[in-house]
């Protein structure tokens, strides 16, 4: 836009130049011109960066003065009434609507001087362009503002995404690699209890370990693959029937009761089940002191599938929850689900989960 001023300043000076040529007028003349196209295209951009107002307000009043010097000098020539053209756009960039409004009811005076029919018909006709210069340019300068705004829109947007992507991979860290690494520890920990006593135990356990930490590096591997495409999955029941089945390895007898017809899910739905379920059996194994977990995948309502993760351990004092819980919390949150946990001190606990699916 303001390079189009720039270019409409040069037009306007190039025609009054063409004018006074042709009408034999003075050269003197076209001073005024000179100085107001200098103005117009050097001084408007310095005014255009100050951060205070008065700068504006006199740089309009001078190219207004220097504007009515043109317009007398030359005659009225329409190159004199291109630049206050120009004085007016200028003005919508600079100065409030009101001072816009002022200036705009001033311009059409410099045909005061005219006979009274001529000057009324030529002072209407630079009203309207004058009216018509102002709207567009405000037009305009909207428009340049709503872009602003939409980058800035976009760049919020982008970040929330980022944020969002953040918190999902912490999630698949804490499910999917905590969870391994922590069957890891607990594994290592009973091989070196029985060390000394039943090597041949203690093996056993560490060729456990050594499994669980291959399957820690497959989660590792399974979630950089998430970051790029989506993959196929396990079926649901297999997969926390696996996970039923470490438990009981790691001591903690665990059953899986899947309940309903088996139907398929959005790819996050069972996700967000998946890692429920996981979480939950990993605090089983970790804090419950549990002699028997069970698991309930249950398919029976129309409209949600739940799991249910329930232990007859130590249970959780109020107020406990941790990392694990708030993200499943997070999940189940954004497909538009709930989650429980429900624990009595002594007596065991139960997590549930119940998404949309």
């Amino acid at each position: 836009m303001r390079r189009a001023l720039a270019a409409l300043t040069v037009a306007a000076f190039v025609t009054l130049v063409v004018d006074v040529v042709a009408g034999h007028r003075s050269a003197v003349s076209l001073g005024p011109a000179v100085a107001f196209v200098l103005a117009a295209t050097f001084g408007f951009g310095r005014v255009e960066k100050s951060s205070r107002i008065w700068p504006r307000y006199a740089y309009i009043v001078a190219l207004f003065l220097l504007g009515g010097a043109v317009f007398a000098t030359s005659g009225g020539y329409v190159g004199s009434a291109l630049l206050l053209v120009v004085l007016v756009s200028q003005t919508t960039l600079l100065l409030p609507v009101p001072a816009v409004v002022v200036v705009v009811a001033l311009v059409p005076f410099f045909h005061a001087g005219m006979a009274f029919a001529e000057g009324l018909r030529e002072g209407l006709g630079l009203l309207a362009a004058a009216v018509f210069a102002a709207v567009l340019t405000k037009l305009l300068l909207r428009e340049q503002e709503a872009r602003t705004k939409l980058r800035e829109y976009a760049v919020q947007v982008e970040e929330l995404a980022a944020v969002r992507e953040r918190n999902r991979v912490a999630r698949d860290i804490h499910d999917g690699l905590g969870h391994s690494l922590t069957v890891v520890q607990m594994q290592i920990k009973a091989a070196r209890a029985v060390l000394a006593a039943q090597p041949d135990r203690a093996d056993e356990v560490l060729a456990k370990a050594q499994d669980q930490a291959e399957e820690a590096l497959r989660e590792v591997r399974r979630s950089v693959g998430a970051l790029r495409e989506r993959q196929p999955a396990v079926p649901l029941p297999e997969a926390l029937k696996a996970l039923a089945a470490e438990t009981s390895a790691a001591g903690v007898p665990t059953g899986l009761d899947v309940t309903g017809p088996v139907r398929a899910l959005p790819a996050d739905a069972e996700e967000a089940l998946f890692r429920a379920v996981q979480e939950g059996l990993t605090n089983v194994r970790k804090h419950a002191r549990a002699r028997q977990a069970a698991v309930t995948l249950d398919y029976s309502r129309p409209a949600e599938v739940r799991v249910e993760v329930r232990d007859d351990g130590a249970g959780t004092a109020a107020g406990s929850d941790g990392f694990g819980l708030l993200g499943l919390r997070e999940r189940a949150a954004h497909l538009g689900g709930r989650t429980s946990l429900e624990s009595v001190p002594g007596q065991g606990s139960t997590l549930w989960v119940e998404v949309p699916g």
